[in-house]
């Protein structure tokens, strides 16, 4: 075997390998030690698994929902985006009747979109004031996997929700936080 032979087998040996690395880092997926979600059923699932032994902390009465994610009024309503195009799944977990403000949503995101622009979305975009007569001190959100996480409540509610999921999850992309700015009233108002 020749000389340029054996360095155009090492070039191509070299090209082939990196081919193979370059196939598994975009198919590869975000870690996460939740469960494959592959019905909005199975995001309520994972809604009571992480309420299980935080009952003490969030407000009585919670109905968790599945949103038809075609539907865009609703897909608002409950994480600010302007439509769902981008979500597979989404639920939601609130009060019937309450006095706090507190939201619950978890959502799975589609094969191909990114789950940590969209928690960074709702969590620029979600109305903590949606409530009539209260809102949200705090806004939680962050992503495991293809799963979306929102959180907002006051901070003594939404915490120890957001951290259930997140030990759950084992790992999470970037966290989001916002906290409920002040609303300055006329003097008229005081």
């Amino acid at each position: 075997m020749s000389k340029s032979t054996k360095i155009i087998i090492a070039v191509v040996a070299i090209i082939a390998i990196i081919a193979i690395v370059v196939v598994i880092l975009m198919n590869s997926k975000p870690k996460t030690n939740l469960e494959t979600i592959n019905s909005a059923d199975d995001l309520v699932s994972l809604v009571n698994k992480i309420y299980e032994g935080q009952e003490d902390k969030v407000p009585g009465s919670l109905q968790t929902q599945t949103i038809d994610v075609t539907d865009e009024m609703m897909v608002k309503a409950f994480t600010g985006l302007d439509n769902g195009e981008k979500l597979q799944y989404l639920v939601a977990s609130e009060p019937m009747i309450s006095s706090q403000a507190y939201s619950f949503v978890l959502a799975t995101v589609k094969d191909g979109v990114n789950a940590n622009e969209i928690a960074e979305a709702i969590k620029d975009n979600v109305d903590s004031r949606k409530w009539i007569c209260v809102s949200a001190e705090k806004v939680y959100t962050t992503s495991s996997g293809n799963i979306v996480c929102l959180v907002m409540s006051s901070e003594e509610a939404a915490k120890p929700i957001y951290e259930r999921f997140k030990t759950l999850a084992g790992s999470v992309g970037k966290e989001f936080e916002k906290a409920e700015e002040e609303i300055e009233l006329p003097p008229e108002m005081y």
